[in-house]
Formats: C-alpha cells, sequence, structure tokens
C-alpha cells in the first residue's frame, strides 16, 4: 500500500501517454503549434505496462489514461487491454475530447475501459469552433452517444468562460442530464499557456445560474473527488471543482505520470521524479523506488491557494489537467 507523510492512501495514477492534441483550446495551449515529443523520448506501453503493474502491486485500485489527447496514441487500446488482463477489477478510466472517439469506442470497451471523462464547454458549433480553434462540435457530440451505447460510463466536463459560454450552462446540465450523465463545472485555471484574456466564473456564479432553474442541496466531497456535488430534487448530481481552493487535497489519492516518465506528485506541483531511465533499462527494482519517493514528497496541499498561490508553468497537456 501507497501511504504519503499526511497519511493518505494514493491508489490512483493518472498517465498521459501523449502530448499532442488535435484541439488548440483557449484554456490549455491556444500559441503551441502543431509539434510533438520525438516518438523515442516517450515510453512505449510495454514499458508503461512495466510500471503500472508495480503500482497495481502496490495497491492502485484506480488508473486514468489521459494526454494531450490519448487517442491520438496508436494502438491505445491494446495498452489497455495489458492493464486489464494482468487485474480484470481496476477501475481503468480515460479523458478525452472524444473527437475520434466514434470509431473506436467498442475497441476500447472490448479492451476493458470503463468510463470516459469529455469536456463539452458548448453546445453550438460556433462557440466550439471559437474555444478548439477547429470545427469539433459534431464529432465530440458524435463520439459521446456512440460511447453511451457501446456501455461506457461518461462524465462531462465544462470550464465556464464569461462572455463565451457562460450563457449555456443549463444547457449542458439538460443535455448530460438528459442521457444519464454526470457533469461537472470547473473552474477556469488560469496557466502560462492559455490565452490570458481569459476570465471564467466560480462556483458562487455558477450555483447562481443554475439556482434560476433548479433546487438543489449541497452534498459537499464524495470520497477523493475533486468536486464538490449537488443533488437536485428529482437525484440528479452534478459537481463543481474549485481548483483555487485545497479543500479537497485533504484526501487526494493521486499521482501522475507523464508520457516520457515523469512522475508527479500534485498536478500543482511543479516538482517530479523521472523513472524514464530506470524502465527503459528494465531496472524496475529502482522505478519502485522512485514511486515510493514520490509518494513520500507528495505535498499537503497545492500552492494556487491564497494570496501566494502560484500559476503551474507545466502544461496541463503534459499532464492530463
Amino acid at each position: 500500500m501507497l501511504i504519503d507523510s499526511y497519511d493518505r492512501v494514493v491508489d490512483y495514477v493518472r498517465i498521459s501517454v501523449t502530448e499532442r492534441c488535435n484541439f488548440r483550446c483557449q484554456y490549455c495551449m491556444p500559441e503551441k503549434p502543431f509539434s510533438w515529443v520525438p516518438h523515442e523520448n516517450l515510453l512505449s506501453f510495454e514499458e508503461m505496462f512495466e510500471f503500472m503493474k508495480v503500482c497495481i502491486d502496490e495497491g492502485v485500485k484506480k488508473i486514468r489514461i489521459t494526454g494531450g489527447e490519448p487517442l491520438l496514441r496508436e494502438d491505445l487500446d491494446k495498452f489497455i487491454a495489458m492493464i486489464y488482463n494482468y487485474k480484470s477489477d481496476i477501475d481503468l478510466a480515460m479523458t478525452t475530447n472524444a473527437y475520434l472517439l466514434k470509431g473506436v469506442a467498442k475497441k476500447l470497451k472490448d479492451a476493458g475501459l470503463k468510463r470516459i471523462n469529455c469536456s463539452i464547454d458548448t453546445l453550438k458549433p460556433e462557440v466550439a469552433r471559437q474555444i478548439a480553434q477547429k470545427d469539433v462540435l459534431g464529432n465530440v457530440l458524435d463520439g459521446v452517444e456512440e460511447a453511451l451505447r457501446v456501455g461506457l460510463k461518461v462524465k462531462i466536463n465544462m470550464v465556464p468562460m464569461k462572455g463565451i459560454n457562460d450563457g449555456e450552462i443549463l444547457d449542458v446540465l439538460e443535455y448530460s442530464k438528459q442521457r444519464g450523465m454526470s457533469v461537472r463545472f470547473i473552474e477556469y485555471m488560469e496557466n502560462t499557456h492559455a490565452n490570458q484574456s481569459l476570465k471564467g466564473l466560480k462556483s458562487k456564479e455558477v450555483l447562481e445560474i443554475i439556482a434560476q432553474k433548479y433546487t438543489f442541496s449541497d452534498d459537499g466531497f464524495d470520497g477523493s473527488s475533486p468536486s464538490r456535488y449537488y443533488t437536485m430534487e428529482d437525484g440528479y448530481r452534478f459537481g463543481i471543482i474549485e481548483p483555487y481552493g485545497d479543500d479537497f487535497c485533504k484526501q487526494c489519492n493521486r499521482i501522475r505520470l507523464t508520457a516520457e516518465g515523469q512522475l508527479i506528485p500534485c498536478l500543482y506541483f511543479d516538482e517530479a521524479m523521472s523513472i524514464a531511465e530506470a524502465v527503459k533499462k528494465g531496472d524496475i527494482k529502482t522505478a519502485a523506488l522512485v514511486l515510493k519517493e514520490v509518494v513520500k514528497n507528495k505535498p499537503e496541499k497545492n500552492r494556487w491557494g491564497g494570496e501566494d498561490g502560484e500559476s503551474s508553468s507545466r502544461a496541463f497537456y503534459e499532464t492530463g489537467g
């Protein structure tokens, strides 16, 4: 079992399999050229899997595949199958923009994937084009429908931004509700790679908009999730993530692995240790020691809260957000 110095059990690993993405979203990397890290710099799926076996043997129960956009990496279903075949009761999930999902949803489900998270920031094609700098909405919505059809559980994320999509909060909530999908509204997270003119809505503003139509109760945090959940009168639940707070840090159970082998203890914490050299040499014992050291050094809380809060210099497309 992996336990950090604050007695939190770490049983969740997020793996970024690529930093490449086919969107250029305003809140992530609007100015980044369509370039990528050379393939030889990335851990192979076989190398990632050897490290995942160590994590699973140490008590990891949940693995999420992220990017960039993970579906841009070939043979992703084979990597998922490696993990599933090693331990079939692992909670295997993926975060995707869903643009390429329609053609591969069944293959991913058959490989052992259980759930996906997908960002839908708008239901208007022209607004989606403004945010992603590409005509994407049709493919995204088709991908979500196919995922539901093949039996994947789907959760929707939305980043409300002033003057862009703040008028669609209820629309996205109702779109999700009608399909039995949970939705989480995420406060815009300032970072050095985003469009600096963006202004996000705070949780209070989002709740005020939803309260114009619905009555709901505050359920607080649910386990180790960073979301604060709310339940409507008909039982439907939605969540809000407030990254500038640190309430959810008390129960944080996750670490992150980048495609190049950097093991990161916290999304808002730039320190990391590399497992790349060890796993490329087949030295799994050393990689396991790095894992335990990173868990031991996991910070008590993120650095974004309060007057002395920092903005992360590491891009979210490297860590999967």
